[in-house]
């Protein structure tokens, strides 16, 4: 028997310890081999410890994966000033290159993202990035506004292929682990969304902003000859049809106030996440008249907020998901007030460095005790929930691409960071509100004792 082979035959055995196996329906779904040759699958073989589940190895090309595909949502956040007189698009609405990828990836999270309860997981990878690979290139070529947002809104779409590696990878983790390991494929991620700045202005200022999308339509063929070669294959077993699924998305809302309450913490601080870095950039050139390369290197240190996603990872294994919860809403509030004061002085371009790194951390912390708690649901209904979850966080991403031009070309950076604190307390209020019904409810349960 191969590793593999006893890897799945483990997933499936009753809790006995006798070595039967159990003859309930296995609703985590099933992990086999692809089907081709020898060398496919020894690869897959090597990738699945018999032990302790998915190698480092297979972790560490899953994430390189999630994270280069949703890197494509950000390449075009810093580059609107030199995109927009290419595609013909005036500068208060230069925020909308940005936002209509995001648009397309919150379609992607609904329509695509669900499709990972019902179908065959390393398939619909594979075929999502092939055209997001396609969408790049149409991109990068684009003469024109229309096929521009055409090539973009399907980059957008098919980039969904990262929140189907998430759950993928929770499916191979006990649950006493997952928090750990989402936190580390979480700050891979996160780590592609903050290097997909410093990456874009780098590469435009020396070849253009076109060889931006190229180079990753390359990147994206290589990983995906590696997913070809490495990811074992994942099929459901609930067997539910896709339009059931769909349909079945509302009920699974309505029925998990947890998963709705973490959606809008999150899609408010992509919000802010968004319009820092869209605004940022245009601040950064008017203010120390910084060129490409000079904000390239503030993006790169904003990357330095990465490392708080496997400690928010570790607190949220530990119980302590509302506490990290309501200190990155404060840190992100508090940030965002100094950076009012920040942008004056001689240090000013040093403390705005030191806030970027901030709100960055804020920003990576909620999401991963929010993905810790998502996760925590039933794995025939991960797919869903996740959909649910990215669809509602994304609504954000785009609203905050927007209020960055529109704050800074309106009131300049007081206006983008005052935006900011308000969306830093009505974060505040609503975990205040969702506290509400718990406190009612012990003191009730104290009342009667």
């Amino acid at each position: 028997m191969t590793p593999l082979e006893r890897f799945h035959l483990r997933r499936i055995r009753s809790g006995s310890g006798s070595g039967a196996v159990s003859s309930a329906p296995v609703h985590q779904g099933e992990f086999e081999k692809a089907d081709g040759p020898g060398a496919l699958d020894d690869a897959v073989d090597t990738a699945v410890d018999d032990a302790a589940g998915p190698s480092s190895r297979l972790v560490a090309v899953l994430t390189l994966a999630a994270g280069a595909l949703i890197a494509n949502l950000y390449y075009a956040q810093p580059l609107v000033a030199a995109i927009g007189p290419s595609v013909g698009i005036s500068r208060d609405l230069a925020g909308s290159i940005v936002s209509i990828t995001q648009v397309g990836y919150g379609i992607g999270l609904f329509f695509i993202v669900s499709l990972a309860d019902c179908v065959e997981n390393k398939r619909l990878v594979l075929v999502t990035l092939g055209l997001t690979v396609l969408g790049l290139v149409g991109a990068a070529t684009a003469t024109g506004l229309t096929t521009f947002f055409a090539a973009s809104l399907m980059v957008g779409v098919c980039s969904t292929g990262a929140q189907v590696l998430l759950p993928f990878v929770a499916h191979l983790i006990p649950a006493a682990r997952r928090g750990r390991t989402v936190g580390k494929v979480m700050a891979g991620v996160l780590t592609g969304i903050m290097l997909a700045r410093p990456i874009a202005l780098f590469v435009s200022a020396a070849l253009g902003w076109r060889a931006v999308f190229l180079i990753s339509a390359a990147v994206l063929v290589a990983i995906g000859l590696s997913l070809l070669r490495m990811m074992p294959t994942y099929r459901p077993t609930s067997g539910t049809p896709y339009p059931r699924v769909l349909s079945s998305m509302l009920s699974v809302m309505r029925t998990m106030p947890a998963v709705r309450w973490r959606a809008a913490y999150q899609s408010l601080m992509f919000c802010a996440f968004n319009m820092f870095w869209t605004a940022a950039p245009l601040f950064l050139a008017d203010r120390f008249h910084l060129g490409e390369r000079g904000i390239g290197v503030f993006a790169l240190a904003g990357c330095g907020g990465a490392l708080v996603a496997p400690m928010a990872g570790r607190l949220a294994d530990a119980g302590r998901s509302r506490v990290t919860t309501v200190a990155a809403m404060l840190v992100l509030m508090l940030s965002f007030l100094a950076s009012r004061w920040a942008t004056e002085g001689s240090a000013a371009l040093i403390g705005l460095t030191l806030l970027a790194v901030l709100i960055d951390a804020a920003v990576q912390a909620n999401q991963v005790v929010g993905q810790r708690v998502i996760y925590s649901v039933a794995a025939e209904r991960r797919g869903r929930v996740n959909a649910i979850y990215m669809t509602l966080l994304f609504v954000g991403a785009p609203i905050g691409s927007v209020l960055g031009t529109a704050t800074y070309h309106r009131g300049g950076w007081p206006a983008t960071a005052g935006t900011g604190v308000a969306i830093g307390v009505a974060m505040l209020i609503l975990v205040t509100l969702e506290q509400r019904p718990q406190r009612r409810s012990a003191a009730s349960k104290v009342s009667e004792a």
